[in-house]
């Protein structure tokens, strides 16, 4: 199962957003990494490395980010990782929801779930 790693700045904005995927996604491994480490704002790539390790069962994780440096950070780790993996350019709470779901389905891959999460920026939510 494709796996999806939530990256926030803020440590319980990822929990919070992988929270409401999972509620979404069954069985779908979402594993929440934000914060810099110390409680303060921020992403760390060796975190988001060991995030990506530990949601990877051998068919690829889908990075949703919140913003700025956490794209930097997540692109970094994925250089790091031994993992196939790629950033979704989605809206992060939109985009995990529907990652979450897509990954579900018994034909999902990685390019299915990264393009169902990017699909996020068109919702309409009036």
């Amino acid at each position: 199962m494709i796996g999806l790693v939530v990256v926030s700045h803020s440590e319980r904005a990822a929990d919070g957003i992988a929270e409401v995927a999972a509620e979404m996604g069954g069985e779908t491994h979402i594993e929440p990494v934000g914060g810099d480490g110390r409680g303060g704002i921020g992403t760390v790539p060796d975190d988001i490395e060991a995030a990506l390790a530990a949601v990877d069962d051998g068919e690829g994780v889908v990075v949703l980010v919140d913003l700025g440096s956490a794209v930097m950070n997540a692109e970094v780790a994925i250089e790091m990782a031994d993992t196939e993996a790629v950033v979704a350019d989605a809206p992060v709470l939109e985009g995990a929801v529907n990652a979450a779901v897509a990954a579900t389905s018994p034909t999902a891959t990685l390019d299915t779930v990264r393009e169902r999460a990017e699909a996020a920026r068109e919702i309409d939510k009036l």
